[in-house]
């Protein structure tokens, strides 16, 4: 399976902002403006989880991840706190998913907390600036496909150890000198 590409996640922000945008629109005529946002928070939130579970190559854990987040999403429903928080709750579940499905160090995860933070920011200026449902939508999601351009691991890179060390880890080395220990035993009896 490949790794997500920048062009995969515009286009999964373009079909995610037609897609809101269409059900923000139908069921503002059968629900309250409160409950249509969080109906359309959760719909888009589980539909993009799904996508990130389908693109990762990791096959442990997918059922518990969708498990964890079919319980906090019913419950920040059935709690109702304040809207920013059932964003922040959304956002969160996103963030953590991508964290244990993408990324292999802290440092990547914080970068990814950094990114969801400011997908966020042009989601609410575009809503505030433009009323459009479709360009709070875009601007989130366009931001979101960013996280491919994170590392996966941002660990610092050691370079030569010192002299007749070669570049390679330290296990590589070990390994070797292990053999080589063999080989020395081996030969003397």
């Amino acid at each position: 399976m490949k790794q997500p590409t920048f062009i995969e996640g515009v286009a999964v922000a373009l079909a995610t902002s037609l897609a809101g945008s269409v059900l923000y629109s139908a069921l503002g005529w059968m629900f309250p403006g409160s409950t249509v946002l969080r109906l359309l928070i959760a719909a888009i939130g589980l539909g993009y989880i799904g996508y990130l579970l389908s693109r990762s190559h990791e096959r442990i854990g997918r059922i518990t991840v969708l498990a964890a987040w079919t319980v906090m999403a019913g419950a920040a429903w059935l709690i109702g706190p304040p809207l920013t928080l059932y964003v922040l709750l959304h956002l969160g579940a996103i963030w953590l998913t991508r964290s244990l499905y993408f990324y292999s160090s802290v440092l990547s995860a914080l970068a990814d907390l950094g990114l969801n933070g400011l997908s966020l920011a042009a989601a609410i200026w575009a809503v505030t600036h433009s009323g459009s449902v479709f360009l709070g939508i875009w601007c989130f999601f366009l931001i979101q496909a960013l996280f491919v351009a994170i590392p996966s691991s941002m660990r610092r890179k050691h370079g030569a150890r010192g002299p007749g060390v070669d570049r390679e880890d330290r296990f590589q080395h070990a390994h070797r000198v292990a053999q080589a220990a063999v080989r020395k035993l081996s030969s003397t009896h």
